[in-house]
């Protein structure tokens, strides 16, 4: 394809995304490192090899690059490896050169002739001269470089025939100076042989978890639960295993997966045709057992199935065709499609003999021979059933939960029986649940109500089953299961019941509503009641959490749901109570780590921060070792809530990008919606100014915030400090505001009381002191005669800046000087901040220094350089000389204030780029641009465009 670039200069262009469509999912780093060689390329000669294997997106990233280049004006020469030409003499170089050769008349004879001849333009007079064939490339190119830059862009290079490489490297070794870049793609692990070991190297790894699920859930039909994990477990984080398998899936009509779990089709069986069919039908047999095998099966087991005794040569064509590679111990395969095809192309018969063999090389290993028995059976088989159950109950006591939800569901397929059935889908729940895919756990519910029969496993199920759909967002359905199933099937079993009200708690937590905390008294009362009725030695069944039957276990769980309905003094007796019981012997066992959890969820009602943090901090550790993300999804926002609140923010960083990839991959809709608002908050926090774009995306709009006000008050926090911290006063109260209904009430119980004085520093800011003032009064009454002192502290902090009436030194002095007030140092800090402002407009210039030099120290060990920068400049207007290294803060403040794009978007301008150039190289419009220079000049305190030099010096020191 030829594109103008302009007149008189003409371009070949890969095909690639045009401007505006999206780029590679997961790639963002790799486009960063090949989009900065290109841009250095414009300056001085670069190379860069891009190695993956088949389906990374090698190619599709040479396409970034090269309509990138073409859309800053370099010009673009491209060519592609082709095995069919690989015995052709220069066919790669002259789809390269080909666009120059109409422009040979400039160079001497003796080179043009050269040109001419190797490329068969012309009848070779004598025999080729290899050097000056060379020279004349290396002219023709520079030439090409005295009116742009050039990109020379070459794809599967392992393809390209030996002599264009070798002189396409002579060319690279020998460019100086000129603006030229060479860009080489290759499949495999090392660049292909000739290639120096000296050019720079950019290895296509496989995709992150977090980006290898969001690939597939964007493309058409893809699959959800269990078969959208069993893809992603397949696809081994390669693009093109992820797109295809996903097209495998929806061409196989209804059953979704084949009967063994690989996803089938004669696309993926024809990619790899050729190559397999070339191989001995001894190798063929081998590849058929290795991929009916799991990925981790040993080389002898292999070996005893396929009955080869020692001798290894069975796989050597394998191996010299690049299909797989033997290690000391196994087999893998190259490419997780070639495992796919390797299987689904033999017949069904010769795969049902491989699960056989396999079966039967794993006598000795029962837990492992089962699956192949499921995978050799042909209809339901109690023996088999039983056997997967087993590997079931194997697999959750090593801790593997994905292993044991995959054997209970294979198991409940295989069984003849409904009642085990039932039975065997409850347990494959409560694993799932766990394991925390709330898809997974809903698929699993479908199937186990159409055969259950039994009230006592519908509690199993649905406590399993709501907590999946609260995950979803789904509150009101989600309460309205447990409900009914409470009203309609009340459980026998107390474990049962604990189970359901702790649930109901949680859902009522998230979802904020009155009619589900109006409840919970009742459902806590029978409870209790149940408890008290149930003899002395009755026994849990089989399916219920043994820890559950613990009475500390069951007291932590019954102590958060009075939590959440009870008001916060409430909590704070609970927790008191809770940190009186017994320590358990092991801190680590199930049991312990459950009430672990509840007992630092009381906290986080009690405003007992610091212990939240230990608590939920050791919890969380052994839980997540284990898979165990179900019983902490509820809680992450909790644990990163209280990680900002107590000042530990790098840890709340990490932990915010952790759990956002688990929750992608599982599904935890919720749950990442409140890890979006909280890293909006936490750069809010540090004094980022850009606007919370996060919170923004298609999620928000998927989800009913009105059923989710825990989310909606950390949303509209973090709208809310996003807009204080860029200095919209008026955007900041509105969202501030929405946290609390008409008449002052909160929104959440718990949360938007959290956020009352930041309310009242909008508020003040805006002389909207007694629009928030009835807010303050709403906020006391609901928090009674004890409330936390955090939360005091924060009502004296609002009382202090929007309360006329009242003593307002007082309330600032009763917010600073509590020693609890400690574990909230960014909110100590601004309530300090907002009290120096006050002593300073009260001529008490001494005390608002002794102030604001505790809040510089603070904000600089906090990292939060926009409130450091205010205090400095407050202690510079209060007459008080700077220190050196506040003065640097201060120098560099404006900038930091910035997010990242902008500071660049400001550096480039700096440097006299044009918005238009600007936009090219970040991939923005120059509107957009103009836009983001619009907002940064008051930030910097400037007027015009000339100024921005002035600014980067200063703050380079």
């Amino acid at each position: 394809m030829i594109d103008k670039a302009a007149p008189g200069t003409t371009v070949a262009r890969l095909s690639g995304p045009a401007p505006g469509d999206t780029l590679p999912v997961g790639r963002e780093a790799e486009i960063g490192r090949i989009l900065q060689c290109v841009e250095r390329g414009r300056d001085r000669p670069q190379s860069l090899v891009v190695l993956g294997e088949t389906g990374t997106g090698k190619t599709q990233l040479v396409g970034v690059a090269v309509e990138r280049a073409i859309r800053s004006g370099t010009r673009v020469l491209v060519a592609q490896g082709c095995e069919t030409e690989m015995q052709q003499s220069f066919a790669a170089l002259h789809q390269l050169v080909l666009p120059l050769l109409d422009e040979l008349a400039w160079m001497p004879k003796r080179q043009r002739d050269a040109l001419r001849g190797a490329f068969g333009l012309a009848p070779a007079i004598q025999p080729a001269d290899p050097m000056a064939f060379r020279v004349a490339v290396l002219t023709l190119l520079r030439q090409a470089t005295r009116t742009s830059p050039v990109l020379l862009a070459v794809d599967d290079i392992q393809s390209c025939d030996r002599d264009s490489l070798d002189v396409l490297l002579f060319v690279a070794r020998r460019l100086s100076s000129e603006p030229v870049t060479v860009l080489l793609a290759a499949r495999g692990e090392i660049p292909p042989p000739g290639v120096p070991a000296d050019l720079a190297v950019l290895p296509l790894g496989p995709l992150a978890p977090q980006a290898a699920a969001q690939l597939l859930d964007a493309q058409p039909g893809a699959p959800t639960g269990g078969a959208r994990l069993d893809l992603l477990q397949r696809a081994e984080g390669n693009p093109l295993a992820v797109i295809e398998m996903c097209r495998a899936l929806r061409t196989d009509g209804a059953q979704p997966l084949s009967d063994d779990g690989r996803p089938q089709t004669s696309r993926i069986q024809q990619m790899f045709a050729a190559q397999l069919d070339a191989l001995p039908a001894a190798t063929q047999r081998a590849l058929l057992y290795a991929a009916a095998a799991s990925t981790h099966e040993e080389l002898t087991t292999l070996m005893d199935a396929l009955d080869a005794g020692g001798d290894l040569s069975v796989w050597s064509p394998a191996e010299r065709a690049g299909l797989i590679a033997v290690t000391d111990r196994h087999v893998v395969f190259r490419h997780p499609l070639i495992r796919t095809a390797a299987f689904h192309r033999e017949p069904v018969r010769a795969r049902q003999q491989a699960h056989r063999d396999l079966a039967a090389a794993l006598g000795e290993q029962p837990s492992r021979q089962a699956w192949h028995l499921a995978g050799a059976a042909i209809g339901p088989d109690e023996s088999v059933a039983a056997a997967l159950e087993a590997t079931a109950l194997l697999a959750q006591r090593r801790g593997g939960l994905y292993a044991t939800v995959k054997a209970l569901e294979q198991a409940a397929r295989f069984s003849p029986c409904d009642d085990d059935r039932a039975r065997r889908l409850a347990k494959a729940l409560t694993a799932a649940n766990d394991f925390g895919d709330p898809a997974w756990v809903r698929e699993l519910y479908a199937s186990f109500a159409a055969v259950n029969r039994d009230p006592e496993l519908l509690g199993v199920a649905v406590c399993a089953t709501g907590w999946a759909l609260s995950l979803f967002s789904f509150q009101r359905e989600a309460f309205s299961l447990l409900a009914d199933a409470w009203e309609h099937h009340h459980p026998l079993d107390g474990t049962t019941a604990t189970a359901m009200v702790a649930i109901a708690g949680g859902i009522a937590h998230q979802s904020g509503l009155e009619e589900h905390l109006r409840m919970l008294p009742g459902m806590l009362a029978q409870v209790t009641r149940t408890e008290r009725a149930r003899e002395p030695g009755t026994r849990t069944t089989e399916l219920q959490c043994p820890h559950l039957a613990r009475e500390d276990v069951a007291a932590s769980l019954r102590a958060v749901v009075q939590a959440v309905r009870g008001p916060a003094a409430y909590a704070s007796d609970l927790f008191k109570t809770l940190t009186s019981l017994p320590r358990p012997t092991d801190p680590r066992d199930l049991a312990t780590l459950h009430r672990m959890v509840a007992t630092g969820v009381v906290a986080y009602y009690a405003d007992e921060s610091d212990r939240c943090v230990d608590l939920l901090r050791q919890a969380f550790v052994p839980l997540r070792a284990a898979g165990a993300m179900g019983p902490t999804a509820h809680v992450l926002a909790v644990q990163v809530d209280v990680l900002l609140a107590t000042g530990r923010w790098s840890e709340a960083e990490e932990l915010i990008e952790e759990a956002r990839s688990f929750s992608v991959v599982r599904g935890m809709t919720y749950a990442q919606l409140d890890l979006d608002a909280l890293h909006v908050t936490l750069r809010a926090l540090r004094g980022d100014s850009e606007p919370g774009v996060e919170l923004t995306g298609p999620n928000w709009h998927s989800v009913s915030l009105d059923e989710n006000r825990a989310t909606l008050a950390r949303m509209l926090r973090a709208r809310g400090l996003a807009a204080l911290a860029r200095g919209d006063h008026e955007s900041a109260f509105r969202h501030l505001r929405s946290l609390f209904a008409d008449d002052g009430t909160p929104v959440h119980r718990l949360l938007s009381s959290r956020s009352v004085a930041d309310l009242a520093a909008a508020a003040q800011r805006l002389g909207r002191q007694k629009e928030a003032a009835h807010v303050l009064a709403a906020v006391r009454q609901a928090e009674g005669r004890r409330p936390t002192t955090r939360i005091t502290l924060l009502m004296h902090h609002a009382a202090a800046l929007m309360d006329e009436d009242a003593d307002t030194e007082k309330h600032f002095r009763l917010a600073v000087i509590n020693p609890g007030a400690d574990q909230w140092p960014m909110e100590r800090g601004l309530a300090r901040m907002n009290y120096a402002i006050w002593l300073r407009r009260k001529r008490r210039s001494l005390e608002a220094r002794e102030q604001l030099a505790t809040v510089i120290e603070a904000a600089t060990r906090l990292g939060a350089h926009r409130l450091a920068a205010q205090a400095g400049a407050e202690l510079r207007a209060s007459g008080a000389a700077v220190a050196p290294e506040t003065a640097a803060r201060e120098a560099a403040a404006p900038l930091a204030e910035l997010t990242a794009q902008q500071q660049q978007i400001v550096r480039l301008a700096a440097n006299g780029l044009s918005n238009r150039e600007i936009g090219e190289q970040l991939f923005l419009s120059p509107r957009t641009i103009g836009t983001h220079l619009y907002n940064v000049y008051p930030k910097l305190g400037i007027s015009s465009r000339h100024q921005l030099r002035d600014v980067i010096e200063r703050s380079l020191g």
